[in-house]
């Protein structure tokens, strides 16, 4: 372990690139390896200060702040410098500029750390790429689930993406294979969704009257004695919600280890299909820079368009 400032008080003016964002968040990035619980206590104990003031945790620092923080304990070697090299990342771009990136995700691969992993695609970034000042997810993709992720690289792209998320502007398409027979061509499927924790304190959704409201609309792509094929477009984006709207209505994801059939999940390991079949195919949006209109596809990887010459 070190001390961050040599046992000294530093003190931090806020980017550009920063300026926006929590003070709690943004100490949580500034402090590798500082426990969140540390930097809450520091925060309410008033040791750290924002241009000579208390601030609270909720407080959104601004462009121009002078961040006073407490020499505090950090782990000695950074993140950045323990996490390895992955080429499988950089194969992994389908577009990149100077204000986004966007990846075409690996299925087993978490967006992000937390949840007894030590890392994940954003902190992989960040170890790869020490030059960027700003890498941030723009939303996230189930561990489990392939395809399209956007990353912003300026604090503006992400302000700007998450306020076309929130208006619903964005075209989101994934696509599924189902156990069972889907007999409509189009069908919107409008259920609210309960998140809750099970005893061992992993994360579950059931469908629930109290729950948030969520929006799918499935399209019927191909058909095969015991399985279907659908493009899901997300009108919402609440979690698992794809998965959740399939396993309710009697449909659930091939390999889904979550909500799916358990049985049918051995029998199609042993076929080839070792993961769920669940892929972000597609997302359209506009621009956070240019507002060019944007499409950009992800290609079916591999392992699942192989599963899908086995059914033909």
């Amino acid at each position: 372990m070190k001390d961050l400032g040599k046992n000294t008080v530093s003190r931090r003016l806020v980017g550009e690139e920063t300026g926006g964002q929590r003070i709690d968040n943004y100490l949580v990035k500034l402090l590798k390896g500082v426990p969140k619980s540390h930097i809450y206590r520091i925060l309410r104990s008033g040791e750290v200060r924002v241009n000579g003031g208390r601030a609270k945790p909720d407080y959104r620092i601004k462009t121009g702040d002078e961040v006073r923080i407490p020499p505090v304990r950090v782990a000695a070697a950074s993140v950045r410098a323990a996490l390895p090299v992955s080429a499988e990342l950089e194969r992994a771009v389908l577009f990149e500029d100077e204000h986004i990136l966007v990846l075409n995700k690996p299925s087993g691969l978490a967006v992000h750390g937390g949840s007894g992993l030590s890392f994940g695609v954003i902190e992989q970034l960040r170890g790869q790429r020490p030059q960027a000042r700003f890498l941030e997810l723009v939303h996230r993709l189930d561990r489990d689930t392939s395809g399209v992720l956007l990353i912003a690289k300026k604090r503006s792209a992400l302000t700007a993406m998450h306020a076309e998320l929130r208006d619903g502007n964005f075209k989101k398409f994934y696509l599924a294979l189902v156990k069972g027979v889907w007999r409509n061509k189009k069908q919107a499927v409008r259920l609210n969704l309960h998140k809750y924790l099970l005893a061992s304190g992993e994360r579950r959704v059931a469908v629930h009257d109290d729950g948030q409201e969520s929006h799918t609309v499935f399209e019927l792509k191909q058909a095969w004695g015991a399985y279907s094929l659908l493009r899901a477009e997300l009108k919402t984006g609440r979690t698992h919600q794809i998965r959740v709207h399939l396993a309710h209505l009697g449909f659930p994801i091939a390999g889904d280890d979550k909500y799916g059939d358990f049985d049918l999940n051995k029998e199609l390991a042993r076929n080839g299909l070792k993961r769920m079949f669940l892929h972000a195919a597609s997302v359209g949006f506009k621009h956070p820079a240019s507002g060019a209109k944007l499409v950009i596809e992800a290609p079916v990887p591999v392992e699942l368009q192989r599963f899908l010459e086995k059914l033909d």
